[in-house]
């Protein structure tokens, strides 16, 4: 089976099921238009954005998030690692649905991810693609700080560059974002797939765990040339 992995679209994570007037808000940015406070036409997409940025700020060490399984604290990279390991091997169930899904479609975080991207259901990230509710798992089961959640990739390695946590450099435990026609020429606008870094092979290649793999969780190795760039989380020294 080919590599099938996320594409950074809203039409490929959530399927030919989305209205197209909401598939062509959610990816332009453009959602439906209605008054600011100063009585201005405002984007409501861009106030769903505030509102994700908000709950992502207010995560702090000692926080329990709803949909996570431990408060919020300083994690090793290897805790991460380890976790993302035992999860190789896991595949998608019927409809494409798995653990991952269930988890994010449960949490508050998805309400306002829909809302952000187009005001959709959250019903239709059942089956969607699923590379970054698998790394947003990951960090939710552990507690990771700064690790960030989301569906869209796009929009996560976004949250990373406002935090001042992204950058070029493959280190265990952070977050890497491809771009497989560009790398990282590309930016950050044309990513389409996450994963977790296990470690630098030190031969212009990095050993990954990605969810949404060839319908699976994989451990793969990946050229750098691939990479558009990584999410640091906050992360204790290991």
């Amino acid at each position: 089976m080919p590599d099938r992995t996320a594409s950074h679209s809203l039409e490929a994570r959530l399927g030919v099921g989305v209205a197209v007037g909401t598939v062509l808000a959610g990816a332009v940015g453009f959602a439906l238009i209605g008054p600011s406070a100063e009585g201005q036409p405002q984007d409501k997409g861009t106030v769903a954005q505030v509102q994700v940025e908000k709950a992502h700020k207010a995560v702090s060490i000692g926080d329990k998030p709803e949909g996570y399984a431990v408060p919020i604290r300083k994690v090793e990279p290897s805790e991460a690692i380890r976790l993302a390991l035992e999860q190789v091997g896991v595949k998608e169930g019927p409809g494409r649905q798995t653990k991952y899904h269930d988890w994010f479609v449960s949490t508050p975080n998805a309400k306002m991810t829909a809302e952000r991207d187009g005001g959709f259901s959250v019903d239709d990230y059942n089956g969607a693609e699923w590379c970054n509710m698998f790394v947003s798992w990951v960090g939710a089961q552990l507690g990771v700080k700064d690790m960030g959640w989301d569906a869209y990739t796009v929009q996560h390695a976004r949250w990373f560059a406002k935090k001042g946590r992204w950058g070029h450099k493959a280190k265990p435990g952070a977050v890497v974002f491809f771009d497989w026609q560009n790398g990282p020429d590309g930016g950050i606008s044309g990513i389409d797939h996450v994963g977790l870094v296990v470690k630098d092979n030190g031969d212009g290649t990095i050993t990954t765990v990605e969810g949404n793999t060839n319908d699976a969780v994989e451990k793969r190795v990946r050229s750098k040339s691939l990479v558009a760039g990584y999410g640091y989380p906050d992360y204790d020294a290991d």
